[in-house]
């Protein structure tokens, strides 16, 4: 005989899986055990004992003679009794009597199988089973302990605030108002976490997750992605599970149908027909020894084959009457103040319904890690865990600026460990996504400087405040305009603004730079980028702006007129400007005292000439051009203290450059140059000196006149002899000749008293010649 708790294991498959059984499943179940026992109940009777007793009716006898009508002897010996119990009970009895115990196992066991059918069909069996244990972490991780500990906090919080109002105030229209306000603000606040308390937090041992049980929760969160992306695709759940229901309720009806008709043939007494010659006897009258037992099983079977048929019959209204297929968390994310959560659909949404069925606590706790909110924060958490203070601060160092900076680089956030490092001078964040800049920024008191290079940095409203009264500088690298952030424009104290990336071309409708009003501080403005014409915005600060560089990156300006409000502008780049010749609107920046116009395409500089007009000009800087020639009226810029002509295509330098008397600083390395002026004498205040790679053969002797040069570059030329003069030049400390043609050096060279070995550039064999 089989053991009931063997047939049970076909309507429970898996233990874990109650959590997918809705009341009505549950309650079926117990229907189904019940049935199964009945089943097996009248199958043991039907198996062990008697089926039927019969005895012949002498009323009917063909050969009376035998029949003693007073003791009723009927001269049949046992096994003739025996034959026409078997031969009556299979021709006589009605197969629903006889057969009746198997088709309730038959039927309660179908029953079974079709109720856990949908766990183990190859296309849903794998998406139960994943969800499930999904949901079993979810609901035992210690983060949603943590999660929900946090809102029950706030709700706390919220609630004593309101009955301190309600305590308070003794005006009751005052007390609603109060209230009302109070609450919304404790909502709003509930959304965002709380910096400060976040920080409290961390500080909290029995509140802070170790690091195992982060990166497990991190783990959690993947699992939920990639799953939600999976099951939402489909609905095979739902129709399998509304398939399986039908077939159940299908079969309900057949069986009450054919039941309640045929229960009737379950009769006490039945007449037989044996043929006489057999026994004597053509009519018996048989007793079905069970009939009355199995008659009552039967209605009770009919019963609760009714019970478990209305169960089915709700569960299709359920399935029908609800939209199963869309799921929203509104009661989650009222009561955890978690507004991210997601909305489900199609089979994540099926299963969340029957969840809830189950307990709505696991719902609430699995949409924890459907929050992109909860995520951040246990990825915040994590990141503090891996990158604490101790191991920032092996990362300062002194920037260019001699500022301690901390360069974070490549990081899946920003530690919250940070803002513990008050001595950062300078903060630098390269390629991090998802950055917040929390309130907690104002404990470093010393941060002057921020750069965000290919970072999307977010402001909390405190942050914001703090930086529009302390960030100096700002270093902004971006991909696209659309990542320049809009509370750059409201840093009131800015004084340096660092621009990288493509702007769009009409500049003046650009959001990216769309008004620098504000900016009102501003004195240094720096854009690399892809620009048609000056932003018309750089004229909103045009009070303060002092330095202003733009690095075009070979695109071609074809509007300055944007310069001509500059006139506070005191330095002014213009690099890979794309620039054939010197705008004219630069002429008219009378402050002007800095003009850089490298890696355009100067050919010639003929209109140098109105740079008199820049009457407080002292470096010009035309590198890395094509200029063949430098025209004589170079000389009215009287003021020109440094020059560079480097990086061009000069043959020779007029006599007239070197009336520029105030120069110092003259370089033009990288030309063409075969000779030089003796007119170079007459710069007595020259200190440095570059004619390097060029084809020089020879040097005027009126170069050594010069007395003041501290740097003398020649290397790379063609020089063979290098005069004695040398010696003539007292504050010389670094002379370069490597690269020339020289066998020796002067001996005077020895006389120069601050030129030192370390600043003598020369060949190792001529260096040796001149120690001996």
């Amino acid at each position: 005989m089989i053991p009931v708790a063997e047939l049970k294991s076909f309507s429970q498959p898996n233990a874990q899986f109650l959590v997918l059984k809705p009341w009505w499943d549950v309650f079926s179940e117990y229907l189904c055990v019940t049935m199964l026992m009945i089943g097996v109940f009248g199958c043991t009777l039907h198996l062990t004992q008697e089926k039927i007793s019969c005895l012949p009716s002498h009323f009917t006898s063909p050969t009376p003679e035998v029949i003693n009508l007073f003791g009723h002897k009927n001269n049949l010996d046992f096994h003739q009794y025996v034959f026409v119990n078997i031969y009556c009970y299979e021709h006589s009895v009605h197969w629903f009597a006889k057969y009746f115990p198997y088709l309730v196992v038959i039927h309660t066991l179908i029953f079974m199988v079709a109720s856990s059918f949908w766990f183990k069909f190859p296309g849903t069996s794998s998406k139960i089973d994943l969800f499930v244990n999904i949901l079993g972490k979810c609901f035992d991780s210690p983060w949603t302990t943590r999660a929900i500990s946090e809102v029950s906090e706030e709700r706390g919080e919220e609630n004593l605030v309101i009955l301190r109002n309600n305590t308070m105030s003794k005006d009751f229209g005052e007390r609603r108002v109060n209230e009302e306000e109070n609450v919304g603000l404790l909502r709003s606040a509930s959304v965002k976490s709380n910096p400060d308390k976040k920080v409290s937090d961390s500080q909290s041992p029995a509140s802070v997750l170790d690091k195992k049980e982060g990166e497990q929760a991190k783990a959690l969160f993947e699992k939920v992605k990639k799953f939600r992306t999976h099951v939402e695709e489909a609905d095979i759940l739902y129709h399998m599970y509304v398939l399986q229901t039908s077939l159940k309720v299908f079969k309900f009806l057949v069986i009450i149908i054919y039941t309640a008709v045929l229960v009737p043939n379950i009769e006490i007494v039945v007449r037989c027909h044996v043929p006489p010659e057999l026994t004597g006897f053509d009519i018996y009258c048989c007793n079905q020894n069970k009939a009355h037992l199995f008659s009552k099983l039967a209605y009770a079977y009919i019963c609760f084959v009714g019970v478990y048929g209305l169960m089915c019959i709700y569960t299709l209204y359920w399935l029908f009457h609800r939209p199963l297929r869309e799921y929203s968390f509104d009661h989650v994310r009222f009561e955890t103040g978690i507004n991210d959560i997601p909305d489900v659909k199609n089979d994540f949404a099926f299963l969340f319904h029957l969840v809830d069925q189950y307990d709505a606590l696991y719902p609430k706790r699995f949409a924890i890690f459907l929050s992109e909110v909860s995520e951040s924060r246990l990825h915040q958490l994590n990141l503090n865990h891996q990158w604490t203070t101790k191991k920032l601060r092996t990362r300062l160092a002194k920037n260019s600026s001699n500022n301690t900076e901390l360069h974070l680089s490549r990081l899946p956030g920003l530690p919250d460990t940070v803002f513990e490092l008050p001595e950062v001078q300078s903060l630098k964040l390269e390629q991090i996504s998802n950055i917040t800049i929390p309130a907690s920024v104002a404990k470093l008191e010393l941060l002057q400087e921020l750069s965000l290079i290919y970072c999307t940095a977010k402001l909390q409203q405190s942050a914001l405040n703090h930086f529009r009264g302390h960030l100096k500088i700002l270093h902004l690298t971006f991909e696209s305009s659309e990542e320049i952030p809009l509370w750059i424009y409201s840093l009131q104290s800015l004084e340096e603004l660092y621009l990288s990336g493509p702007l769009t071309n009409d500049v003046s409708k650009s959001p990216s730079l769309e008004s620098l009003r504000e900016l009102r501080a501003l004195r240094v403005l720096y854009l690399r980028s892809n620009l048609r014409k000056i932003p018309p915005s750089v004229g909103d600060v045009a009070s303060k702006l002092q330095k202003l560089c733009i690095h075009n990156d070979g695109f071609k300006i074809q509007v300055f007129s944007g310069l001509k409000k500059l006139s506070t502008l005191v330095s002014l780049e213009l690099v890979a400007c794309d620039l054939e010749r010197i705008p004219s609107a630069v002429f008219s920046l009378s402050n002007l005292e800095e003009l850089d116009l490298k890696e355009n395409k100067l050919n010639t500089v003929e209109e140098i000439l109105s740079l008199q007009h820049c009457r407080r000009l002292v470096t010009l800087r035309l590198w890395h051009n094509k200029i063949t020639y430098i025209p004589d009226h170079i000389s009215k810029l009287r003021t020109l203290e440094t020059l560079d002509l480097s990086w061009n295509k000069l043959q020779n330098l007029p006599s007239r450059l070197f009336h520029c008397t105030k120069l110092r600083h003259l370089d033009v390395s990288h030309n063409e140059l075969t000779c030089l002026p003796p007119e170079v004498s007459i710069l007595q205040g020259l200190q440095f000196f570059s004619a390097a790679f060029n084809s020089l053969e020879s040097l005027p002797e009126e170069l050594f006149s010069c007395k003041k040069l501290k740097t003398l570059n020649l290397g790379n030329n063609r020089l063979s002899y290098l005069s004695h003069r040398v010696a003539n030049l007292p504050q010389l400390v670094r002379l370069d000749v490597k690269g020339n043609r020289l066998e020796s050096l002067p001996v005077e060279i020895g006389d120069c008293p601050l030129l030192k070995s370390s600043g003598l550039m020369a060949e190792d064999k001529i260096l040796e010649t001149t120690h001996h």
